[in-house]
């Protein structure tokens, strides 16, 4: 099936078929979905070549994959790609990948804007001070952040989650159980979304004039055998934690492999809540004690951004521009009060006048 031959089908001008495609809006949404259906139908697919002449796009998103230390293993990373791809099949739109190590990602957005190859572009894992995106607004590309910048303004298209509030929560619902002995599982510290859980955290602390034990808080790459290594170090300190928080379900995985190796009952002798709830593989309910989470999904993530970069690309972008969605907290029996206060459990008016 070619254009021609579509065209005779649908009793539509060439013209009119290119354009349902190519997304111009002067074609009726009617026209556009007719069009759509019988290109499915017929497995008509344009031609790149000829389709990047005629509209001036290459019908294809970009991204920068990151490499390098702690990034071989980052199943968060391949979840919010599975959504992105999800979105870029069923628009039929390409999905251009670039490794690049960190001290090459500038150079690596400057060949992608300046190529012609792609038509918008993501950037994620912002980092404090992060270049890249005064570099994209100066770049005659469009483009979706994912994430912040930990300084303002933020003028920029982004996607980002509330992780401020959501481990404010986290550790409210902790200090509400009374627990005041915390301990931190965090990704890099120079990583934004990692900065706001630490101060999320802290706000709730300081509430109650506590603060973490600098030697109860790790920053590492979010895998199972770092949670294992920071959980075990922990459990030796001379005063070990009773309620952990940690930035990912794979870093809980560890904890959880340390805690039960010392013989400790989790949500008795010791409380852990993580993020991550949706992961398809690894699910909070299998935990052998089912994990309290911090529940957002980075697969639709990923979906949300692919769409908002389609629109991008088309010229017809998406409200809002900035978006921050909120965090659901789900409690499960990994949480529960803090040992030798079984029977104050929700007291937190009397706890903190003591």
């Amino acid at each position: 099936m070619n254009l021609k031959e579509l065209s005779k089908l649908l009793n539509l001008s060439q013209t009119t078929i290119s354009r349902a495609l190519n997304g111009y809006p002067e074609v009726n949404e009617e026209t556009r979905q007719r069009v759509i259906q019988a290109a499915k139908a017929t497995g008509y697919r344009p031609n790149r070549a000829a389709q990047k002449l005629a509209t001036g796009r290459a019908n294809s998103i970009g991204m920068v994959m990151p490499t390098g230390h702690g990034r071989d293993t980052d199943i968060h990373f391949a979840e919010f790609l599975s959504g992105l791809g999800e979105v870029a099949v069923a628009h039929d739109v390409q999905l251009v990948i670039n490794p690049s190590k960190a001290e090459d990602e500038e150079v690596t957005f400057r060949r992608l804007a300046a190529g012609g190859s792609v038509d918008a572009v993501y950037v994620g894992y912002i980092r404090r001070r992060d270049p890249r995106i005064s570099l994209l607004k100066s770049l005659a590309i469009p483009f979706v952040v994912h994430g912040r910048a930990a300084e303002g303004p933020h003028d920029y298209p982004l996607l980002d989650i509330d992780n401020e509030s959501a481990f404010r929560d986290a550790a409210n619902l902790l200090l509400n159980l009374g627990h005041r002995r915390f301990a931190m599982l965090n990704s890099f510290d120079y990583l934004t979304f990692a900065m706001r859980r630490d101060a999320g955290a802290a706000a709730a602390l300081n509430a109650y004039g506590l603060s973490i034990d600098p030697d109860l808080v790790q920053h590492s790459a979010m895998t199972e055998e770092q949670g294992y290594l920071g959980m075990s170090r922990f459990l030796d300190h001379p005063s070990p934690p009773t309620a952990v928080l940690s930035s990912s379900i794979v870093l809980a995985l560890g904890a959880v492999r340390a805690i039960t190796q010392r013989g400790l009952k989790i949500g008795e002798d010791i409380s852990i809540i993580a993020h991550d709830d949706v992961f398809p593989y690894i699910r909070p309910e299998s935990f052998p004690v089912p994990l309290t989470t911090t529940r957002s999904s980075i697969r639709l993530a990923g979906i949300r951004i692919a769409e908002r970069l389609i629109a991008e690309a088309a010229g017809r972008p998406l409200a809002p521009q900035q978006e921050i969605w909120n965090v659901e907290l789900i409690v499960r029996a990994s949480t529960g009060p803090a040992p030798g206060r079984r029977a104050g459990r929700g007291r937190r008016g009397s706890e903190a006048a003591e």
